[in-house]
């Protein structure tokens, strides 16, 4: 009796292990597909010169109607994950696009799950992807924040709430950490909001003065 309860156990786990494995496998091709069909959609964004200025984005997504918000949460979210598009640029025509109040939540949860999607990619395929995601000059001026121990979840914190730091990069820092992903999400949900208002809501300013200059 003893020996058919050990049997089924060792059967359970070696099932239960290769569940697990076929999980890890499709996580694994359904990132690497994601990041693929990411970069297509930017490279042809970038040939249709979507991205030249905030009004090239706006007439572009203003094509989509009702569609429009998603589309541009799509590129908000790709421009934090694959950082080749202009984030300034991105937040700005967010604003001008569906203004202050909706441009600025449209940019604040396409910032969080594209922030919480850099985390958890660093989380599972460590510092090689970090480097491949970062300049070298980012990488050598902030990797020592790892040394830093518990003190560097205040630093990520100060940093996230003050739109002064690389963001991004930060996130996917954090990634290398003992940083547990509900913490890092408390940080992003509660911190990022400052710095996204000021960015976006403060470019978008600046620009339509610019233009009501020269107008």
């Amino acid at each position: 009796m003893k020996t058919e309860k050990i049997l089924l156990t060792k059967q359970n786990n070696i099932l239960s292990a290769k569940k697990d494995k076929i999980l890890s496998t499709l996580l694994k091709i359904s990132t690497i597909a994601g990041i693929i069909a990411t970069v297509v959609f930017i490279i042809i964004c970038f040939r249709k010169n979507v991205f030249a200025s905030p009004e090239t984005l706006q007439n572009y997504l203003m094509q989509y109607g009702i569609l429009a918000p998603i589309i541009f949460m799509i590129i908000q979210i790709a421009q934090v994950v694959v950082p080749i598009i202009p984030g300034g640029l991105t937040c700005v025509a967010g604003v001008i696009c569906f203004g202050p109040l909706w441009g600025f939540i449209y940019n604040y949860v396409s910032i969080c799950i594209g922030s919480c999607i850099n985390f958890l990619l660093i989380r599972k395929f460590g510092k090689p992807l970090l480097i491949q995601l970062s300049s070298h000059k980012v990488y050598e001026k902030y990797i020592g924040w790892l040394d830093q121990g518990q003190r560097f979840d205040k630093l990520f914190a100060i940093a996230i709430f003050l739109p002064v730091a690389p963001d991004d990069f930060l996130c996917m820092l954090a990634g290398l950490t003992k940083m547990t992903f509900k913490k890092f999400t408390v940080i992003i949900t509660l911190c990022k909001p400052c710095s996204i208002f000021l960015y976006s809501v403060g470019l978008s300013t600046i620009i339509t003065h610019i233009a009501g200059f020269f107008a």
